[in-house]
């Protein structure tokens, strides 16, 4: 696993966001709410979408095209949808906030 620090560890003391980041030449949602951070991926599976528009409910990120709803923990899409968005893990550390990337199995040289 990669680590890469995107926050400061003073944005938990912050108002809660959604917002998009690029980390590693990805393109990236970010949000914090109820003094957590989640990291998604920022393109809507259904409309393509950028999540990093759209909003925060009850633990679930809101796309803004077509209301689509998406579980911050799991990825998970609500009831019905039968789609979902890669999460991706985060640490807390004492020096700031942490994404991880898992490593390549494939090398190129």
């Amino acid at each position: 696993m990669k680590w890469f620090r995107v926050f400061s560890p003073e944005v938990l003391n912050g108002n809660d966001f959604v917002k998009g980041i690029e980390v590693s030449g990805r393109k990236l949602c970010a949000v914090k709410t109820s003094d957590k951070i989640f990291v998604i991926q920022n393109k809507c599976p259904h409309a393509g979408a950028d999540l990093s528009s759209g909003w925060c409910n009850n633990g679930k990120i809101v796309c803004p095209y077509h209301r689509h709803e998406f579980d911050l923990s799991t990825g998970r899409g609500i009831a019905g949808q039968g789609n979902y968005v890669i999460t991706y893990p985060v640490e807390v550390r004492n020096d700031g906030i942490y994404i991880g990337f898992k490593d390549s199995f494939w090398k190129f040289w």
